[in-house]
């Protein structure tokens, strides 16, 4: 496998598969389709092979009339033309549906192949390549090879038969013709290598600028709410007007290219017919052959221009699928994620974090040092000015992240010896952005635990406050949400991955941040439903507003990476450290929107009262009261 690359942007991006590995792995997908491939050709070589009887029937019938054999000796050639037409356009037909069929089954294989992998690749892992390179993987690579496959694929499979077959019947009909045939060779195959010398690179590079594309508009859109806060429009418009232009003069490039492969085609065939001609021309003159063989050779010539173009032309379609191809199995064949062969299991909710250090560049730590005890059931609130290192903490229990340096344990068993799948059974992380697959709710809420019943799933969203207006949706719990069906607020995305949590019941749960969108009132019922599903379970709370704090078993301040501050609110609050500053400062934004009470609407007074610890601590380290 080659090795992952970089972009301009600095992203380390997904493995994309050398040739030798996309041909291994493209074998070992045939390898249980042997049948219907050997069927699949045999139909096509019989199609092929009656339909190359038309250039001599063809030429039988210019014989007859130059011998004035007349009418009746021209029906029965007719009546095979026909036969011929009829019997070549059934084997056409039956032979292209058994290769699209092997193609589909192909391009099935690589598809499971690979979403079965991408769904298990680290988040660290996608998250570096940036999202647009995978989305474009998935989107747009597999439509270039279902294309091909649907495409390019039968017409590549008959042209490269009627090129073969009728280079045989030119043989056949003089050896001269043959001759004269390949003098167009040499032209086609140096067409051919100077495109593809040129062609492959260009479109390899066309799926990283595309990869690029994506990346920005998924940051830009996902973003506009961000993007517009900050004033980033103008910013965010240049990066995706660059970005588009990149993948434009790309594309362009590729243009002038297949351009350039044409030109050259059209010299070959030139060449070749004038060839084709002249051969006929002195063979008829000298009597060694009838000017009916010299038509039916000049017919086959001639009827080699489309299967050649055609098959040339789909080389511009073989490496743009290529090139996906090779970006598919380089995702699909990354190593599967280690499986501990001790079957360990946590005993309890226990989180003990030892000497953590993490950073995303070198030499630029997010997280120093950091030693952390939670007890099995505890709830403990993470607290600190934004680029604190909260969410980085967060993740990288979750295993999200993996540690530069340190230990963690769950329920006293160290990460590394549950690995992936054994993390992510016991820790889940809910953050503020929730995706709302499309479907009924009821199957949305069974990615959580694929076997509950309907009454399990009403007593979750009972459990978080939604069974409510779960119930008072237009179908009820068979309502289809997501893409193209109801649309669910903020709350109730939010409320609906709570309830998934309570399915899923892993022993610790990790809240990042998980009301912050649902607004003043609803971060308030979202904190009383988040409350409800942490109990039996330890959880983490990376606390957006500081009366998540205030309610925690235990505040943990972090700055600059570092552990500064541990304790119960009422501890850090008489201590008249770190987390005071924090509180005195949401204290006191409280009281300037509490005075005017009377003068001020009451969701300004709610949104004055919910200043974000974040906002808070940025306020009281600049000296802002």
């Amino acid at each position: 496998m080659s090795g992952t690359s970089t972009d301009h942007a600095d992203r380390t991006l997904l493995p994309t598969a050398g040739g030798a590995e996309s041909l291994a792995a493209l074998r070992v997908i045939l390898r249980g389709h042997r049948l219907l491939a050997v069927a699949a050709v045999l139909v096509l070589v019989a199609g092929t092979g009656v339909g190359l009887l038309t250039a001599p029937l063809l030429g039988h019938i210019v014989d007859l009339v130059v011998d004035r054999e007349g009418p009746r000796a021209l029906t029965v050639p007719l009546v095979l033309l026909v036969v011929v037409a009829l019997a070549r356009g059934a084997a056409a037909a039956f032979g292209s549906a058994l290769v699209a069929r092997l193609g589909e089954t192909v391009l099935a294989a690589v598809r499971e192949r690979f979403i079965e992998r991408a769904l298990r690749l680290p988040l660290e892992r996608v998250e570096a390549a940036g999202s647009g390179d995978l989305v474009s993987r998935v989107t747009s690579d597999v439509s270039m090879i279902a294309k091909s496959v649907r495409q390019a694929l039968p017409e590549f499979t008959r042209s490269a038969l009627t090129i073969v077959l009728t280079l045989v019947g030119l043989a056949v009909l003089d050896w001269r013709f043959l001759l004269a045939a390949l003098l167009a060779m040499p032209v086609q195959m140096l067409s051919v290598r100077w495109y593809l010398r040129r062609a492959a690179p260009v479109y390899a590079e066309h799926r990283v600028a595309t990869g690029a594309l994506q990346h920005q508009l998924l940051d830009s859109i996902g973003g506009v709410r961000t993007v517009r806060a900050f004033r980033l429009n103008g910013v965010h418009a240049a990066l995706l007007e660059d970005r588009s232009g990149a993948a434009r003069d790309v594309a362009l490039r590729g243009l002038h290219i297949v351009t350039g492969f044409f030109s050259r085609l059209n010299l070959a065939e030139f060449i070749g017919l004038a060839a084709m001609l002249g051969t006929g021309f002195l063979l008829v003159q000298d009597g060694a052959v009838s000017i009916g063989t010299a038509t039916a050779a000049a017919l086959y010539f001639h009827s080699l221009f489309n299967p050649v173009n055609a098959a040339l032309f789909l080389i511009d379609d073989a490496q743009s699928a290529g090139a996906s191809f090779a970006r598919l199995i380089g995702v699909a064949n990354l190593p599967a994620e280690r499986t501990p062969e001790d079957g360990s299991a946590p005993v309890d909710g226990a989180v003990e974090v030892t000497g953590l250090g993490h950073a995303y560049a070198d030499g630029r730590p997010v997280l120093t040092d950091v030693e952390l005890d939670v007890r099995s059931g505890e709830r403990v609130a993470l607290v600190g000015a934004s680029g604190a290192g909260k969410t980085t903490l967060a993740k990288v229990i979750a295993g999200v992240h993996t540690p530069s340096s340190g230990s963690i344990a769950l329920g006293g068993v160290d990460v590394r010896e549950l690995g992936p799948e054994g993390v992510r059974r016991a820790v889940t992380l809910i953050s503020q952005e929730v995706h709302v697959f499309a479907g009924p709710l009821a199957e949305d809420l069974r990615l959580a635990r694929p076997e509950a019943t309907d009454e399990e799933l009403r007593d979750a969203l009972a459990t978080v406050g939604a069974l409510e207006w779960a119930e008072a949706l237009p179908d009820g719990l068979a309502t289809v949400v997501g893409e193209g069906g109801h649309r669910l607020t903020v709350a109730q995305a939010q409320h609906l991955a709570l309830a998934r949590l309570v399915l899923a019941d892993p022993p610790v749960a990790i809240l990042d941040e998980a009301t912050a969108d649902a607004g003043s009132a609803g971060a308030r019922v979202l904190e009383e439903a988040a409350a409800r599903a942490l109990e039996g379970r330890t959880g983490l709370l990376v606390a957006h507003r500081l009366p998540q704090a205030a309610a925690a078993d235990r505040v943990v301040v972090l700055d600059e990476g570092r552990v500064v501050e541990t304790g119960t609110h009422d501890e850090l609050v008489a201590a008249g450290g770190r987390y005071a500053a924090l509180w005195a400062a949401w204290s006191d934004s409280r009281r300037g929107a509490d005075v005017p009470a009377a003068a001020v609407p009451e969701k300004a007074a709610e949104a004055a009262a919910d200043v974000p610890a974040d906002r808070a601590a940025t306020g009281a380290a600049l000296g802002i009261r």
